[in-house]
């Protein structure tokens, strides 16, 4: 059976200073993912900071997104806020609109139990009209979505599956209980090969809009079994992965964004943006100057990382 990857890429909201929707920068990020092959959109995720927009940025940038990705791919939206009335207000805006599925995570600011929580995505799950996707983030929420509970909650004809941002032990047992009757989304970036060689299809990252065409190439070179090509697209992602996390992740982030031709900040306020004494040293990296390699398309992966295959 083919492999045939599917990947979808969590999109940064662009924002201009004063943390209002950059719609050129949306239309030009939007346009870089499908041009790159890549499947379908998470629109206002955790990625997208939906929680941290207000509601007339959060609705035009669902509005204008739609109008973006129009018959281009699968287009998701976020939901998922502190309580079912506060969620439900957000699905009623997204009734009015032609999606392909809404994404919501458990609760935050309480910690429900697992009855609670089937509870609530039930009755998200009755009024939505656009099929609803459940979002496992525990690190973000502190509410787990314990297998028992997402085993029940897929018997409802209207939740159609899950993205998963845990343990990757956990969704490959998750994959192994329900098969394909119910969709398991990935988001394990720095396993991506690994994943796809066990046959494992499904992958949803906010990195991704970084790197849409070194990951769509990965799942070439892994439908075609050249594992050697994938590791090394892999390798590439990691280092860019870690590059990150030596930084200041937002920052680092929206240098790179606009460095490759998407302009505007990725994060609202209460963070901040580097300076440019900040920027101009990120700049000056090596390391920075590497991956900006990779990801600019020059390189396979950062030269220092790159493994000559047997």
């Amino acid at each position: 059976m083919a492999l045939n990857p599917h990947f979808i890429t969590a999109i940064a909201t662009p924002l201009h200073e004063d943390d209002s929707l950059h719609e050129e920068a949306l239309e030009k990020e939007i346009a870089d993912q499908f041009d790159a092959g890549i499947n379908g959109l998470l629109v206002a995720g955790t990625m997208g900071s939906m929680q941290l927009l207000t509601d007339e940025t959060y609705s035009r940038l669902v509005r204008r997104s739609v109008e973006f990705a129009a018959r281009r791919g699968e287009v998701l939206i976020g939901a998922g806020d502190s309580s079912l009335g506060r969620t439900l207000d957000r699905i009623k805006f997204l009734n009015t609109l032609q999606i392909d599925g809404v994404v919501v995570l458990a609760p935050f600011m309480t910690v429900p139990s697992q009855d609670e929580l089937v509870d609530y995505y039930r009755a998200l799950a009755e009024a939505s009209r656009a099929p609803l996707f459940l979002y496992d983030i525990p690190q973000l929420t502190r509410a787990k979505l314990e297998i028992d509970t997402v085993l029940k909650l897929s018997e409802h004809p209207n939740i159609k599956g899950i993205k998963c941002s845990d343990d990757p032990a956990y969704m490959r047992q998750l994959i192994d209980l329900v098969g394909d009757r119910f969709r398991v989304v990935m988001a394990a970036a720095l396993l991506l090969d690994t994943f796809l060689r066990q046959g494992f299809r499904e992958h949803l990252d906010g990195i991704f809009c970084l790197f849409p065409r070194h990951v769509v190439a990965l799942g070439r070179a892994a439908e075609n079994g050249d594992w050697c090509a994938a590791a090394q697209i892999q390798q590439g992602i990691n280092r860019t992965m870690r590059l990150l996390r030596r930084y200041a992740l937002w920052p680092a982030i929206t240098t790179l964004m606009n460095d490759l031709g998407t302009p505007g900040k990725f994060r609202p306020r209460p963070y901040r943006n580097w300076n440019l004494d900040e920027t101009q040293r990120f700049l000056a990296d090596p390391e920075t100057q590497e991956v900006l390699q990779f990801l600019s398309g020059k390189t396979t992966a950062p030269a220092f990382q790159r493994e000559e295959c047997a």
